[in-house]
């Protein structure tokens, strides 16, 4: 009777220790990050058709002060469903400390990326990254007249240069935050539904021979002088600061790939 005790106590004993043990030990969740990793382009028919994702998850994370503007985003809301075959589209907006520099390179904008992005491609649910910059991009060339409004720099990862489209909007009376927004965020969401020839195949050529993924028809969003203030301050200006739209050619490889 004593040695069964005995035996009962050790294994009493065993058994607390290890469920202490396994409290205490702290589970790593692992996010896979691969699908979000790919070049420009890559996943132009997953935001266009519903083969693969069924819904589409936009997180906005901005510096403070430099959010888009509640117009800004149900225009681009208004956009998007015009054109993908999404059955939910939803926005996550998340405040972020400014970066604290001058101007940012692209792989600046990464690095920024990887320690503030949250969510990732989930089962049936594509995941977008939009990154609203307090700072200026390295490559502007104001001397001529040349700054960068916005750049897709991943497959579902985009940077909006928002100090930048502020001051373009505060040149012309007809400009607003909300047009130069709208107008940049369209343009750059083509890239991410791979125009021109950058993800979504042409039907008929029109790309820019002076300037990839971009198209040659006059008036498409998807001009390449839409990416630069100046082009897109001239554009918005002749069209009384209309949003341009997709051209004729666009709208064809748009639709041949599964959009709208």
């Amino acid at each position: 009777m004593k040695r069964f005790s005995l035996v009962l106590l050790i294994s009493f004993v065993f058994f607390l220790a290890c469920s202490k043990d396994t409290i205490n030990e702290p589970v790593e969740v692992q996010i896979d990050r691969t699908a979000n990793l790919k070049n420009a382009g890559d996943s132009a028919r997953d935001f266009l058709s519903s083969e693969k994702f069924k819904n589409l998850l936009i997180e906005i994370g901005y510096v403070k002060g430099f959010n888009p503007t509640q117009e800004t985003i149900n225009n681009f809301t208004a956009f998007l469903g015009e054109r993908i075959n999404k059955d939910k589209i939803d926005f996550v907006f998340k405040e972020l400390p400014s970066s604290g520099k001058d101007s940012l390179s692209i792989q600046e904008i990464v690095d920024l990326e990887k320690e503030h992005r949250s969510f990732y491609n989930d089962d049936d649910t594509l995941s977008l990254y939009i990154y609203f910059s307090d700072a200026p991009s390295s490559a502007d060339k104001p001397e001529e007249d040349l700054v960068t409004l916005g750049a897709v720099y991943r497959n579902t990862s985009m940077v909006i240069y928002e100090a930048t489209i502020r001051n373009i909007a505060n040149k012309s009376i007809l400009l607003s935050n909300t047009t130069v927004e709208t107008a940049t965020l369209h343009h750059e969401a083509g890239h991410l539904f791979g125009l021109v020839d950058l993800g979504s195949p042409s039907v008929n050529d029109h790309a820019d021979p002076e300037a990839d993924s971009h198209c040659n028809i006059d008036g498409c969003l998807m001009r390449a002088e839409l990416e630069f203030g100046s082009g897109m301050r001239k554009m918005l200006t002749a069209k009384n600061g209309a949003i341009p739209n997709f051209g004729v050619e666009c709208l064809r490889d748009l639709k041949a790939n599964g959009g709208k």
